[in-house]
């Protein structure tokens, strides 16, 4: 029952395309340290491929047929992509979904002050993190402010050589013999992960010069006054790009692979589709899946529901209970990564259920934690049917939990989707280091990714 390992079974030909898709991914990575920056290139590789937007559609009054090339862009945060069938769209779509935000430090709305000489921003950790792992390394900012007259102000600091970082300091080791003593989730608190920004005073400044300093800093580069921080979305990522990890070159290490890894390998495996496919194909990169799939542009939101309606109008075909039943037919992979199985941390896994690197895109039947709980537990039916089509493919791939019963869990979007009654899978690529700063993947599962998603959203 073992499953094989990529890397021995592929031919020169075949390395080429792994080490070009690993190349692709890489740029897409770098690009795209937040939702929005990943939103913005995937709008951007849609539209050359052919895609317009719906709003677009709709204004145009376009008649939607077999063939057509469709993209929600769901308030910059996340995207719908359709790939318009031959079938009608009422007897389902071949869904997948993914979604592109990642743990993460927020700004808050009122960051900035100045104590003892130093201005910081305050921050509030988004997702599950280990708090340790965000100290004594570089940081860079992303994110956009939005001002009173609607304009809107892009941040990117941190990214270029020629940028300075940003960070959060950790006690010396000299001085720290309380903090050791502590548990690994209270050495660090999250009222502690405050980013250093700056240690020069204003000259003339009497009142918080550090603080005057830096504001006079983003007035003078950006147009940015301290009240415009209240609408502001920035985020403190990882600074630097993902580079090959491993002398023999076979993984990547970088920042936010959960879970961008699937997005990208989705629509590698979306834009690679020429002819028109038997069914309608639909790719979804989300959002929020880190903190529950929650707000207008989490999985919770109806905006599928909407886009399919309106699509089906376009098409001159709409009825409400037509678009339930294009829901409910519908076939779907929740792409998510799995956790891969560390043999430095066996203890947590059970090793013949593990999710191995170089082995495959991965299916989870079920996620949750314990007794299965907030899991989609897929049927076995459609397992079958997948396990056919990867076969067929000459797909590598592995099945997986994630780590031992009572160790502990995860979950994805599986199951909001599958309240349409769709079938759903999770589906996704192993990873080490889960929710670290910087994550490792292997080439091959990344590649097989791609042939798997591709393979699914063209079966009929």
């Amino acid at each position: 029952m073992e499953r094989p390992n990529a890397w021995k079974e592929y031919k020169k030909t075949e390395l080429k395309k792994v080490e070009q898709t690993a190349e692709a991914y890489r740029r897409f990575l770098d690009n795209g340290k937040t939702e929005r920056e990943c939103a913005k290139q995937a709008i951007e590789m849609l539209e050359k491929a052919g895609y317009i937007s719906l709003d677009s559609a709709i204004a145009a009054g376009k008649k939607l047929k077999a063939g057509d090339k469709i993209y929600v862009n769901q308030m910059n945060k996340a995207v719908l992509a359709f790939l318009i069938g031959k079938k009608p769209l009422e007897t389902g779509m071949n869904i997948v979904g993914a979604h592109i935000d990642s743990p993460r430090l927020d700004l808050k709305q009122n960051p900035l002050y100045e104590d003892s000489d130093f201005a910081f921003a305050d921050t509030h950790y988004y997702g599950g993190i280990k708090k340790y792992q965000w100290t004594a390394r570089e940081l860079a900012l992303h994110g956009v402010v939005v001002k009173k007259d609607g304009s809107t102000v892009q941040i990117c600091i941190g990214e270029k050589e020629s940028d300075p970082v940003v960070g959060i300091t950790d006690l010396l080791i000299h001085l720290s013999q309380d903090q050791m003593g502590k548990k690994l989730n209270e050495a660090i608190t999250g009222e502690n992960l405050d980013i250093m920004l700056a240690g020069k005073p204003l000259a003339g400044e009497e009142k918080e010069p550090v603080k005057a300093q830096l504001l006079k800093i983003l007035k003078e580069e950006y147009g940015i006054d301290e009240e415009d921080f209240l609408s502001a979305e920035i985020e403190a990522v990882p600074a630097g790009k993902a580079r090959d990890y491993g002398l023999d070159r076979s993984m990547i290490m970088g920042y936010g692979h959960d879970d961008r890894v699937c997005a990208f390998a989705e629509l590698d495996a979306l834009l690679s589709i020429k002819n028109i496919p038997e069914s309608v194909c639909c790719g979804m990169l989300v959002d929020k899946e880190e903190i529950g799939s929650v707000g207008a542009t989490g999985m919770r939101a109806n905006y599928l529901e909407n886009a399919v309606a309106e699509i089906m109008n376009l098409m001159g075909d709409y009825s409400e209970l037509k678009v339930r039943r294009a829901l409910k037919n519908s076939r779907m992979l929740s792409c998510d990564v799995s956790a891969g199985f560390d043999p430095l941390y066996s203890s947590a896994y059970e090793k013949k259920n593990a999710a191995f690197l170089g082995r495959g895109v991965c299916y989870n039947k079920f996620t949750g934690s314990r007794g299965k709980s907030g899991s989609n537990d897929a049927n076995a039916e459609f397992i079958g049917r997948l396990r056919k089509i990867m076969d067929d493919n000459h797909v590598f791939w592995q099945t997986a939990e994630l780590g031992k019963v009572d160790v502990g869990g995860g979950g994805t979007i599986a199951y909001i989707c599958a309240l349409y009654g769709m079938e759903v899978i999770d589906s996704g690529v192993a990873v080490l280091n889960m929710h670290a700063p910087m994550e490792v993947i292997s080439k091959a599962d990344l590649y097989e990714a791609a042939k798997a998603y591709k393979a699914f959203m063209l079966e009929a």
